[in-house]
């Protein structure tokens, strides 16, 4: 895999993370640690994604 092919694999999972937020944010049951643990990952793949881009 080229690392262009992994970071645009990356950008598709920060995502879909992104759209899982969005819609926890709007669900009721969604608890603030589920919400807390996705944005983590989100940076954390946000970082990754910077790293390997430049």
């Amino acid at each position: 895999m080229s690392v262009a092919s992994h970071v645009e694999e990356l950008r598709k999972k920060h995502q879909n993370l992104s759209d899982a937020v969005e819609r926890a944010h709007r669900t009721p049951s969604a608890s603030d640690q589920e919400i807390a643990a996705m944005k983590r990952e989100k940076l954390r793949l946000k970082e990754q994604i910077t790293r390997l881009a430049h």
